[in-house]
C-alpha cells in the first residue's frame, strides 16, 4: 500500500480541455475552407465570364454565315425536292416543233442580229473612247482592242443659282465626236468661274478671260464648251469634281490626244 501510494505521487492528472478551444479550432478550420471555397468561385467566375465572351463573339460570327450558307444552298434544296425534280436544260424535240416556241427563237435571233450591227457601229474600227460618270473612269479603244483605262475627273453634280442663271455641274452624256484638237490650250473663264470667286464678270472679250496652264497639255473639243483635257489637281483624279468636264491624267492625256482624231467617237455614260 505505501509503495502505491508513493508511486501515484507522481503522477499529475492532465488538465481537461475547454470546450471553447476545440470550437476555436473548429471556426478556424471552417472560415480556411470558406476562403478556399470562395476563391475557387472566383476563379471559375472569371473563367465563365471569358468563356461567355468568347461564345458570344464566335456566334455573332457563325449565324450571318449559317444564314447565308441557308440562303444558297438549302432553301434551292428544299424548294427543288419539293418540286419533284430539279432544274436542268430540255432539249425536246416536240418542243421545237411547237409554233409558238420557232417564233420566240425567230424573234431573238433577229434581235441579237440588230444589236450586233448597233454595236458594230458603235465600236469600229476607229479608235473611241468609253468615259463612265459613275465610277469616273475611261477606256480607249483602238481597232476594237482596249489599248488604255484609267482614272478620271467628271461633272460633280452641283448647281450654282444666280439673280439670271442657273448652273448646272454635270457631264453630258450620250454619243459625241471629238471637234477639235489643241495643244497647250488656253482656257477662257465662263462667267461662273468670276461668279464663284465673288469677282465681278467682265466682258466677254476681256484679258482676264484667257488663263494658261490650267487645262494640261492637251485638249480635245467636244460641244458646248465640253472637253477632254488635264488638271493641275491631280489629287482629285478619279472623284466627280469638274463642271462637267473630262479630266484626265498627263499620260493618259497624251495617249488619248494621239490615239483620237478629229471624228473620232466618245460615249459617256
Amino acid at each position: 500500500m505505501e509503495n502505491e501510494e508513493i508511486k501515484n505521487e507522481g503522477l499529475q492528472p492532465e488538465p481537461a480541455k475547454s470546450p471553447f478551444e476545440n470550437n476555436e479550432s473548429d471556426d478556424e478550420g471552417i472560415i480556411q475552407l470558406i476562403s478556399s471555397l470562395r476563391a475557387k468561385l472566383q476563379a471559375n467566375r472569371k473563367l465563365l465570364l471569358i468563356l461567355k465572351a468568347v461564345l458570344i463573339t464566335v456566334s455573332s460570327i457563325l449565324i450571318p454565315v449559317l444564314i447565308v450558307f441557308f440562303i444558297l444552298y438549302i432553301v434551292p434544296s428544299i424548294q427543288e425536292s419539293s418540286s419533284g425534280r430539279k432544274t436542268e436544260i430540255t432539249n425536246d424535240a416536240d418542243l421545237k416543233k411547237d409554233a409558238a416556241y420557232k417564233k420566240q427563237i425567230s424573234l431573238m435571233s433577229k434581235n441579237i442580229q440588230q444589236l450586233s450591227r448597233k454595236l458594230n457601229t458603235y465600236s469600229s474600227g476607229q479608235s473611241y473612247i468609253v468615259i463612265n460618270t459613275t465610277e469616273n473612269r475611261f477606256f480607249l479603244y483602238k481597232n476594237k482592242k482596249l489599248v488604255r483605262e484609267g482614272l478620271c475627273s467628271s461633272g460633280a453634280n452641283k448647281i450654282l443659282q444666280t439673280q439670271k442663271k442657273t448652273y448646272v455641274f454635270k457631264t453630258p452624256k450620250g454619243k459625241f465626236s471629238i471637234t477639235g484638237k489643241r495643244k497647250h490650250p488656253y482656257w477662257h473663264r465662263s462667267d461662273w468661274d468670276f461668279i464663284e470667286q465673288g469677282l465681278p464678270v467682265p466682258p466677254k472679250d476681256h484679258p482676264s478671260r484667257w488663263e494658261e496652264g490650267v487645262l494640261g497639255d492637251y485638249a480635245l473639243d467636244l460641244v458646248d464648251g465640253y472637253m477632254i483635257h488635264g488638271t493641275i489637281y491631280k489629287r482629285l483624279m478619279g472623284m466627280p469634281v469638274t463642271h462637267g468636264c473630262v479630266r484626265l491624267g498627263d499620260e493618259d492625256l497624251e495617249i488619248v490626244f494621239n490615239t483620237l482624231n478629229i471624228g473620232s467617237k466618245v460615249y459617256i455614260f
